[in-house]
């Protein structure tokens, strides 16, 4: 009897020790079939959890899969900033025009792409288009005028003549070697077998290409290596320094030395001062020398110090020792003597005994002041 009562009391006093009713471990000896997990009581607002299937693990929030309320997306990113958005194959089109305040419809949009190159008309019309030549944009862009795409739009605004017929179709195609290109009226060089030079002559070279004397001359200040035959174009004295063109192309030469296209030379000389009132003037006017008349176009005091005088002078004659021959006539002897310029091609800040290639722009200036 003792024993029943201390297990009847021992029973009542597990029970009792800070557990609720109905939630006590079942008593020593006694069956756990019946037992059952106590449940957390749920919170305000929040849905009963579905039980669990047999074999199905348990997914806690937050993970892929998980249930419960999604964090908010809104123009392409998460608002969470616990993972970056990824749209669906097809979606971010959509997304990022609606970034920029575009509308695209899904029937319309086919994803992002370039703007497509208009489509080349035939060309068979044109007398300038060769079926077996270069296209006419390529060739533009290869002669340093712009971008290809740049060209395309030169040639549709009607800019570009090819042997004096205006072209306005892309599918153009001429000969580089012998079609005349001119892009705003301006020659384009397209002959790359043609080389032009541009050499700052110093005091005591002659110009010529070979001396057999042995002085120095041009073809010192040369590549040794080089295959082109070239020569000077106009002279220059040996005492006089400045800007001589080294070329191979000889109709071009031809038409810069010939007195019909009146190319301009410009000059900085130094004379002896001072110099009386209108001597200027008068060799605008024009001066009688030994071969006939001979005058400047411009007459332009540079600079003035104790005894020197710098004068600049331009002139289209190209006769021998012109400027030296003009200040002896008028009482002032030449002192030095540099030319500067030489229609469009201007010496700039090249050093002396220096030799360059002249740009695209240089050649296209040249070429379009002799009428090429």
């Amino acid at each position: 009897m003792a024993n029943r009562s201390t297990g009847r009391q021992n029973s009542g006093n597990n029970a009792g020790r800070g557990s609720r009713p109905g939630q006590g471990k079942p008593a020593r000896g006694g069956s756990s079939k019946n037992y059952q997990k106590p449940q957390r009581p749920g919170r305000p607002g929040e849905k009963p959890q579905r039980p669990g299937r047999p074999g199905e693990k348990s997914q806690r929030p937050g993970r892929p899969g998980a249930r419960g309320p999604q964090p908010e997306v809104k123009s392409g990113a998460n608002r969470s900033e616990k993972k970056k958005f990824q749209p669906r194959k097809g979606q971010s089109g959509k997304i990022f025009a609606r970034e920029r305040g575009e509308r695209r419809s899904s029937e319309q949009y086919s994803g992002p792409h370039r703007p497509r190159r208009p489509r080349a008309a035939p060309v068979d019309r044109l007398d300038v288009h060769d079926e077996h030549g270069v296209r006419l944009q390529k060739i533009m862009a290869q002669a340093g005028v712009a971008s290809r795409r740049v060209c395309e739009m030169m040639i549709t605004e009607g800019r570009v003549t090819v042997d004096g017929e205006l072209v306005t179709d892309l599918g153009v195609r001429v000969d580089p070697d012998n079609a005349v290109i001119q892009v705003d009226h301006v020659t384009i060089q397209t002959d790359e077998s043609k080389v032009y030079y541009a050499f700052n002559k110093p005091e005591g070279v002659l110009a010529t290409m070979e001396d057999p004397e042995g002085r120095r001359c041009i073809s010192d200040f040369l590549n040794p290596q080089r295959k082109e035959r070239i020569f000077h174009v106009g002279r220059l004295d040996v005492a006089t320094e400045g800007l001589l063109l080294l070329t191979n192309d000889g109709e071009l030469a031809n038409r810069l030395t010939h007195p019909s296209y009146e190319v301009p030379k410009k000059y900085l000389v130094q004379v002896r001062g001072p110099m009386e009132h209108g001597i200027g003037a008068e060799m605008k006017k024009g001066i009688r020398l030994e071969d006939g008349m001979a005058r400047v176009d411009e007459f332009r005091l540079v600079d003035s110090t104790p005894g020197h005088l710098l004068i600049e002078v331009t002139l289209h004659s190209g006769r021998n020792r012109i400027v030296r021959r003009l200040f002896d006539a008028v009482g002032h002897p030449v002192e030095k003597l540099v030319r500067t310029e030489m229609g469009p091609l201007r010496i700039g800040s090249q050093k002396q005994g220096t030799v360059r290639n002249l740009s695209k722009v240089e050649i296209s200036q040249l070429l379009t002041s002799v009428g090429m």
